[in-house]
């Protein structure tokens, strides 16, 4: 069943599944693709621009943890790593919240959000997470953030060019 989804720059746009459509290369992510591999795609997250949120999404379409195969357990959590690492080591984040749900009308993905100071005024739970990623979209689409979350993309897609 298709749905309407806003992107972070306000744009509306028609797809069954999100992460389908990004992952399959239908919808381009804002910065393009962070990394891919045969199992899995990282990139900004399209609909909130926040600097450094990043969505690990398999390729393969399902929704479950426990739906992945021994070889993508393995990528996953490497992939978690070597993520948050860069998140780290490349953009300066010191905290991200990693959510994640089945429940989801798009297929398996993880979010990384980055916890930055202007977010605590939200509180420092999953509750905030609604909150903070609504004011993101609504208020942080200006050109000098957008500069910001793109010159992240960059720093994290070198880090995973470089890396052995």
């Amino acid at each position: 069943m298709a749905r309407i989804i806003t992107l972070a720059d306000g744009r509306s746009i028609e797809v069954d599944c999100l992460s389908c459509a990004l992952t399959s290369g239908l919808i381009q992510p804002t910065g393009g693709v962070i990394y891919e591999s045969s199992r899995f795609h990282i990139h900004q997250d399209v609909a909130y621009p926040i600097r450094g949120l990043v969505i690990l999404a398999s390729k393969r379409h399902f929704y479950c943890m426990d739906e992945l195969s021994d070889e993508e357990q393995v990528e996953y959590i490497s992939l978690i790593h070597r993520i948050r690492s860069a998140q780290r080591t490349k953009l300066g984040i010191e905290k991200v919240y990693y959510f994640y749900n089945e429940d989801t009308t798009h297929h398996f993905h993880l979010w990384m959000v980055p916890r930055y100071e202007w977010m605590s005024q939200y509180g420092k739970s999953v509750e905030s997470l609604r909150p903070v990623l609504l004011h993101a979209r609504n208020n942080l689409n200006d050109e000098e953030n957008m500069r910001s979350v793109i010159e992240g993309i960059n720093k994290l897609k070198g880090f995973f060019k470089n890396e052995p």
